[in-house]
């Protein structure tokens, strides 16, 4: 299974970006992708993420101003940042996970940079 992650880059405080990934491979039907963030020397953390039947959890940092959505068909999951703020600059990595025949599988994309300017 691969992740390929598009859509980072330069934002100034207040505006947006969308975020895409798209998975490729041997993929369960029923999962859950998301996207995480990375700052240097923090713990990777969750922001957002939804399950192949639609049901979304966000960090509460992000709610209300970032947007999870996927579409199966495609194997691609999206996500709509608005609002944002310099604690948003991170490295931004999407993520894969399913359990097929008792086994977990947990894929990650290559992580696309965010930099949110002041």
């Amino acid at each position: 299974v691969q992740l390929q992650a598009s859509g980072g880059g330069l934002v100034q405080a207040g505006g947006s970006l969308r975020l895409s990934c798209a998975a490729s491979g041997s993929i369960f039907s029923i999962n859950t992708m998301g996207w995480y963030r990375q700052d240097p020397g923090k713990q990777r953390e969750l922001v957002a993420d939804i399950t192949s039947s639609g049901s979304t959890n966000y960090a509460d940092s992000v709610k209300g101003r970032f947007t999870i959505s996927r579409d199966n068909a495609k194997n691609t999951v999206y996500l709509q940042m608005n609002s944002l703020k310099p604690t948003d600059t991170a490295v931004y990595y999407c993520n894969l996970n399913f359990i097929a025949t008792l086994t977990v599988y947990d894929y990650w994309g290559q992580g696309t940079p965010v930099t949110v300017s002041s």
